[in-house]
């Protein structure tokens, strides 16, 4: 298993960590709406991924305390991006869910994103590079979900 004790493993741990960090860093930049923050870019995917939460259970999603939750949504609320509605079995919470505009931006960022990851893909990286990224994206799926 790993060993970050050895030489090895924790070189190699300390260039995936880089690579994904710079690489990440320069996708955020491909945004569509610079109005919102990373974080509200962010709560936005994750309603894209799980669908209806609570503000609570998008906290614990995004690592984030539940009153910076509730400013986040508040914000998204008022430029239309979420709507709350009554939770359907305890009337003291709301759930909070996308709107279609909040879809269709979504769908733009991914367009641009994928766009720019392409790109760098078609320039950079020879056909067996580009093999080796692909088997990697599952692996890289796995771990960023841990």
């Amino acid at each position: 298993m790993l060993d970050l004790t050895h030489g090895d493993d924790s070189d190699a741990v300390n260039d995936l960590r880089s690579a994904v960090m710079r690489l990440a860093r320069r996708l955020k930049h491909q945004r569509v709406d610079e109005s919102l923050s990373p974080t509200e870019m962010s709560v936005l995917g994750t309603l894209a991924r799980c669908g209806r939460a609570t503000p609570g259970e998008l906290a614990r999603k995004e690592h984030v305390q539940p009153p910076s939750m509730t400013r986040i949504v508040a914000l998204l609320e008022a430029k239309g991006l979420v709507r709350l509605e009554p939770h359907p079995e305890d009337r003291r919470q709301k759930v909070v869910s996308q709107t279609d505009a909040a879809e269709a931006m979504l769908e733009e960022s991914r367009r641009k994103r994928n766009a720019f990851l392409a790109a760098l893909v078609e320039e950079g990286l020879d056909e067996e590079e580009w093999a080796k990224l692909r088997a990697a994206a599952p692996v890289l799926e796995k771990l960023a979900h841990l």
